[in-house]
């Protein structure tokens, strides 16, 4: 069992040197530790400690952790590439802050016949290169923990069969199809879209775009033939031809998440009002073709989220007050230690249609962090295009929300009424400002 820790820190002391302290660690306790415990503490005091599954995909080169076992598959055999035979199993296995895929390979493949979901491991492992959503197990023990893990094989998405499934979801929203080659030099159609469920959102690749190409987004559909995409971070399926779709009567709701439940790791929907917009940057992407980039900030009440939107989402026309609907949007820790949602392919950013009305709106132009407004002095729009601030204007258009859309805009004539009216309508909100 020794040597099961010992692997966390081989790089660290001489296997002697640990066991030393291990037996160090029980005889200071006076034989009130195990071996496995004091192993733990030694492991502990050298800098390497146990983390939550959310912790994986930080940067160290080797983790430990506890999991529960949601889901598992059997070991297969397989051939590689210099023609050798293998073997390799998968555990799905989390904790309360989330699920990750334990890979075991030849002779850690058949401890997969001993373990059974709902059991807790404690597994040594690392990431296979730059990807994270995997790892792949050193070492690994059943141990005696309790662990919180509401996930099961199959919700939300889970598990590890590759089996077609029948799905109800909402096209939330498709992007145009593009072409691509394949390994044998031959090209065809596929198209990225975002559809959701009671269980949030999912990414779905149609290799036979012609199956979704007459849907609008918005509609439920039912897809027959639907296969899960265990490798893809977050919830993913793909469907060729031998899958349907067609329109479906069920009732589907996609849930969406309060901004104060967004960790920094993990795909969200979320709702909320936007406070502040920058204005979109361009820059040029690995590939040599010109991007942009754009930040804003929504809220929802107390709770304020940061959203990056990567290149033709970040020059959709928003502006502080529109209420936004974010799908499937990956979350990651921000330069300065906040989460942030990043929104670019294979996510959905959508201003929902407002109630609008024509109006005519006479007005002083302030310029804001990002925007324009237009200031009566009892009332304040956001104004689409271009004025001289500190101008005042005469503005007919249509109203959407919080912002005019503006027809026709000229120079607003002054005369003495409309001064004192707008002077008392200032006194008027100073008044209502000044503490009691």
């Amino acid at each position: 069992m020794v040597l099961f820790h010992y692997a966390l820190v081989d790089d660290l002391i001489t296997q002697e040197e640990f066991e030393r302290r291990v037996e160090d660690k029980i005889g200071e306790c006076g034989d009130l530790l195990d071996e496995p415990t004091a192993a733990m503490l030694v492991v502990g005091a050298l800098g390497r400690q146990h983390v939550k599954v959310r912790e994986l995909s930080g940067k160290s080169s080797l983790f430990c952790f506890f999991a529960k076992v949601i889901d598992k598959t059997e070991p297969k055999e397989f051939t590689r590439n210099d023609g050798e035979k293998g073997w390799v199993a998968t555990l799905l296995v989390g904790d309360e802050t989330g699920t990750t895929r334990v890979v075991l390979w030849d002779e850690k493949a058949g401890a997969a016949l001993e373990i059974t979901p709902g059991e807790v491991l404690e597994i040594i492992g690392r990431h296979p290169g730059k990807n994270t959503r995997e790892i792949y197990a050193l070492a690994l023990r059943k141990a005696t923990s309790e662990i919180t893990c509401n996930v099961t094989a199959g919700g939300n998405g889970s598990g590890l069969s590759t089996e077609p499934v029948d799905l109800d979801a909402l096209l939330i929203g498709a992007d145009t199809p593009r072409a691509f080659t394949r390994r044998d030099g031959t090209t065809g159609e596929m198209m990225e879209c975002v559809i959701g469920d009671a269980d949030g959102t999912a990414r779905l690749v149609a290799w036979a775009p012609d199956l979704l190409r007459d849907i609008p987004a918005g509609s439920t559909i039912h897809i027959a033939g639907a296969k899960p995409d265990r490798r893809s971070e977050g919830r993913a399926y793909s469907i060729d031809e031998m899958a349907t779709v067609g329109f479906s009567d069920a009732v589907v709701t996609v849930p969406f998440a309060p901004l104060a439940s967004v960790g920094d790791t993990g795909y969200y929907a979320v709702t909320g009002e936007v406070k502040t917009v920058q204005e979109p940057r361009s820059f040029t992407s690995r590939d040599g073709t010109a991007s942009w980039v754009r930040n804003i900030r929504i809220g929802d009440g107390d709770e304020v989220l940061n959203v990056v939107l990567w290149g033709e989402k970040a020059l959709a026309p928003v502006h502080p007050g529109d209420r936004v609907e974010i799908y499937h949007a990956a979350a990651k820790p921000g330069r300065f230690g906040s989460i942030e949602l990043g929104v670019g392919r294979g996510s959905v950013f959508r201003v929902p249609h407002e109630e609008t009305r024509a109006i005519t709106f006479t007005g002083a132009i302030i310029r804001g962090n990002g925007c324009t407004f237009i200031d009566d002095g009892t009332e304040r729009y956001l104004i689409g295009g271009e004025f001289p601030a500190g101008s005042e204007m005469k503005i007919t258009g249509v109203l959407s929300g919080s912002r005019i859309i503006p027809d026709t805009a000229e120079p607003a004539e002054w005369c003495p009424e409309k001064v004192a009216e707008r002077l008392a309508a200032l006194v008027a909100r100073l008044d209502a400002l000044a503490p009691p």
